[in-house]
């Protein structure tokens, strides 16, 4: 496993991370026991860097990861979200009820401080007006948090973000399907010594290549009730992409795969590729997922007329029929 630096943390993580959501049971309920066989997998393929939030199975998902990484020999890096929870979205993210969450979710990791607090898609309109940053740089100042960060819909708020300089990470969407970010945010972040955690690579599992248009998910997963953004935003899921419009554009996608080459394996390669990420959080709930997403930090660059024509085809065929803001 490669390592990398995340920004201005000086954390040195690995290139491929666990995403933890599914942990929480929000792709469909997970036992506990492969749960844990599934972090045991990241740690022993190299993976030191494992992401998760307070609303994951409302603390479900924190319980399960601090508890695991707790009973390990050697550092595993845990980093968590704040900000989505009933008590402070939408509008209720004064420094008593930050810190509150964030106190719960120590507690839950199984002690304080917390390496990375990361805000988690706040509105819009909070981070702008700027008090919430403010509010994180406290409870930095009180030692509740070693740093913090924030989790981000869209590349404008990534911006606003990045013009304080308390800010260490963004968590963005990036993929092969969901590419502005290449164009100006990761120069920017990596000028400001920020460190870009990647989510939702594989776009809800769109870009593994094994979907149907009729594809069907368990009634608790959020690829069913939120397929059309009635939960949150329609961005989180399949990228905002119609899923029969996905398989489709999946299957022109194909074309550019390397002969041998397992489709997931391409998306992630594709994305370590560009030197400002820090970290891919791939999520995963089977130690085998885990082994075949770690084995991508050791696979060769993709070559650079392969990324053109990447491009070319994300600006011509997939950027149009993503349904929400980029």
């Amino acid at each position: 496993m490669q390592m990398r630096r995340l920004g201005k943390t000086n954390l040195a993580v690995s290139e491929i991370g666990l995403g933890c959501w599914q942990f929480g049971g929000d792709f469909g309920p997970v036992e506990e026991e492969r749960s844990m066989a599934t972090m045991a997998a990241a740690t022993k393929a190299g993976v030191n860097f494992f992401d998760t939030a307070d609303v994951y199975g409302a603390g479900k998902s924190e319980t399960l990861v601090g508890r695991y990484a707790n009973e390990q020999p050697h550092e595993t890096i845990v980093v968590t979200k704040v900000g989505r929870d009933g008590a402070l979205y939408p509008d209720h993210y004064d420094l008593e009820n930050v810190r509150a969450n964030i106190k719960g979710s120590a507690e839950r990791l199984g002690g304080q401080p917390i390496e990375l607090v990361q805000l988690h898609c706040v509105p819009p309109d909070v981070l702008k007006a700027g008090d919430l940053f403010d509010v994180m740089e406290t409870l930095k100042s009180d030692g509740l948090i070693r740093h913090w960060g924030a989790s981000v819909e869209t590349i404008e708020e990534a911006k606003t973000c990045l013009a304080h300089s308390g800010c260490a990470t963004l968590q963005i969407i990036y993929n092969v399907f969901r590419q502005d970010a290449t164009w100006d945010l990761l120069k920017d972040a990596h000028r400001a010594d920020v460190g870009v955690i990647v989510r939702l690579p594989l776009a809800s599992g769109l870009l593994t290549g094994k979907f149907s248009k009729d594809q069907h998910f368990d009634k608790t997963d959020h690829r069913n009730y939120n397929k059309d953004g009635d939960a949150f935003s329609v961005g989180e899921t399949f990228n905002g992409i119609k899923l029969e419009k996905g398989v489709e554009l999946v299957e022109e996608l194909k074309g550019f795969v390397p002969d041998g080459m397992p489709m997931a394996a391409f998306a992630l390669r594709w994305i370590l590729d560009h030197e400002a990420v820090s970290t891919v959080i791939a999520g995963a709930s089977r130690p085998e997922q885990v082994e075949m997403n770690a084995n991508v930090s050791n696979m060769p660059p993709l070559p650079a007329e392969l990324h053109e024509q990447l491009a070319a085809f994300y600006k011509e065929k997939v950027r149009e029929h993503i349904r929400s803001d980029i």
